[in-house]
């Protein structure tokens, strides 16, 4: 791997990845109380809500803007006879974004070593929340043995000495402590020390989802953009600091950006888990952003400086969707991405 030196400072524009989402499935053995993303385990096929791949084919089509290609998917547990037939879809998805001329992101959970590797000849970047650390977790990932602590440190390290970029994050307004949340940035600082893949951190409000949504109040908000701040001290300066803007206020956004955020992540139409928070168009971000003296960007899922950490296969799409991204960039606060 070509390890990104923490020496390695930049200033970078707000950037945002256009995005697509594919959902091989909702099944998940996991059950976090807060997921309304999740469809039980209920004795049937765990596939059988899935993308068919003519489904799968017209989603990209529908948005042949999207460079990346988010595979989102539920869990199957490790050991189950159905696993096989999970990683091939996830595996046959890729297959099918690349061929399209994008990049996939997956985020499926943790995966073997094998099925990394595997997905890692497709896949541009690859990402797991860590989520947190501290009792607020505990409770909340009872019943869900992937969210385990050492499971998911056990992801990261493994993407690391693959090489893989990566993508991590912490969920944030669980009823964690302050110092549960310094101690999880402390514990990503270590790890990017040591590999240097994680090419960015997501730092998520928790927020209510159906009747309950709601966005941020002004305490809450306090409250996150000292963490953001944090985040910007206690990180390697590499790394980049990501917001899902639909869960924060849109014009105050430019304060969050000031704490230190510089990227807003894959947006697709909608968010397929936070089904109550519609996404902003990239019009109005770029609008709020203008006139707080900020450039909106698009990227690809992989982030310019982890490029060369890819096989050169993955470099050469990375080039090609790239040029299709630059060229489809409006001008002004005009955009083709609706």
């Amino acid at each position: 791997m070509h390890r990104i030196s923490s020496a390695y400072v930049g200033e970078w524009p707000i950037t945002w990845s256009p995005s697509v989402t594919l959902v091989p499935t909702r099944f998940c053995f996991n059950s976090c109380g807060y997921c309304s993303f999740r469809r039980p385990p209920d004795g049937l096929d765990p596939l059988a809500d899935g993308l068919s791949d003519p489904q799968a084919q017209a989603a990209l089509r529908l948005r042949p803007w999207a460079a990346e290609v988010l595979l989102l998917s539920g869990e199957v547990p490790p050991g189950s006879p159905q696993r096989r037939a999970w990683f091939s879809r996830l595996l046959a998805l890729s297959r099918l974004a690349w061929t399209e001329g994008r990049l996939p992101h997956t985020n499926a959970g943790p995966l073997s070593i094998a099925e990394m590797a595997s997905l890692g000849r497709f896949n541009g970047s690859m990402g797991l929340m860590l989520e947190g650390l501290g009792p607020a977790y505990d409770a909340l990932h009872r019943q869900s043995p992937s969210k385990r602590l050492a499971v998911r440190l056990g992801q990261l390290e493994q993407a690391g000495r693959l090489g893989i970029p990566f993508t991590t994050g912490l969920l944030l307004g669980v009823g964690e402590s302050e110092a549960d949340r310094l101690a999880a940035l402390e514990l990503l600082a270590q790890l990017q020390r040591r590999w240097g893949h994680l090419q960015e951190v997501i730092l998520q409000p928790f927020r209510p989802d159906a009747d309950a949504a709601l966005l941020l109040n002004a305490t809450e908000q306090a409250d996150l953009l000292g963490t953001i701040a944090a985040a910007r001290s206690i990180l390697p300066p590499e790394v980049h600091l990501q917001l899902p803007p639909n869960l924060w206020p849109l014009q105050e956004l430019p304060a969050a950006l000031a704490a230190g955020i510089d990227d807003l992540g894959g947006i697709d139409s909608s968010d397929v888990i936070n089904r109550a928070y519609p996404q902003p168009t990239p019009g109005q971000l770029a609008e709020v952003l203008a006139q707080a003296g900020y450039e909106l960007t698009p990227r690809l899922c992989v982030h310019q400086a982890w490029r060369r950490c890819l096989p050169l296969a993955m470099q050469r799409q990375a080039l090609r969707a790239e040029s299709r991204l630059l060229a489809s960039k409006p001008s002004g606060l005009r955009s083709p991405w609706p």
